[in-house]
């Protein structure tokens, strides 16, 4: 497996919050315990914070809710135009910042303007979408990548 599937595949493991050993690990990866190691830095240089409790029973914790995406999940493949939203989403996700977009309706006819808070990237489906709070509608929406035609990225921020 590349490296990027391993680091998924460890954090898959730690999500569980059980305790595991770099040896364990190591077995489940087929990787040498150093690349645990590795891993773990890896990891941690994204944020997020594995504990490791020493001793000869000790191993790695992950004392964080972390979502790991699911491999039996197949979404469609992201055209070029999604791929852009995909990761300006992303970003707006990570610094906590509004979006401006334009929605086309179920039927493509209307577009719709509109200031949401966008939370975290979903699969509806087999397609992507982003959970996000609609100024307009003043709740929580779904909103079909697909069906955005234009995304900005505000200088505003959310809570």
């Amino acid at each position: 497996m590349s490296k990027i599937s391993n680091v998924l595949t460890m954090l898959e493991y730690l999500s569980s919050g059980k305790k595991y050993s770099i040896k364990e690990l190591a077995e489940k990866l087929e990787v040498s315990p150093r690349m645990i190691r590795v891993y773990k830095d890896e990891i941690e240089k994204a944020g997020i914070y594995i504990d490791t409790i020493k001793g000869p029973y000790g191993g790695y914790v992950l004392n964080q809710n972390i979502r790991v995406p699911k491999r039996f999940i197949t979404p469609k493949e992201i055209d070029g135009k999604n791929k852009d939203t995909y990761n300006l989403i992303n970003r707006a996700i990570k610094e906590k910042r509004k979006c401006s977009i334009e929605y086309y309706s179920k039927d493509k006819e209307t577009i719709s303007k509109r200031i949401v808070h966008p939370y975290d990237l979903i699969l509806i489906g087999n397609e992507w979408g982003v959970a996000a709070y609609c100024e307009k509608k003043e709740e929580i929406r779904h909103f079909y990548l697909n069906r955005i035609k234009t995304i900005k990225l505000l200088e505003n921020f959310y809570n």
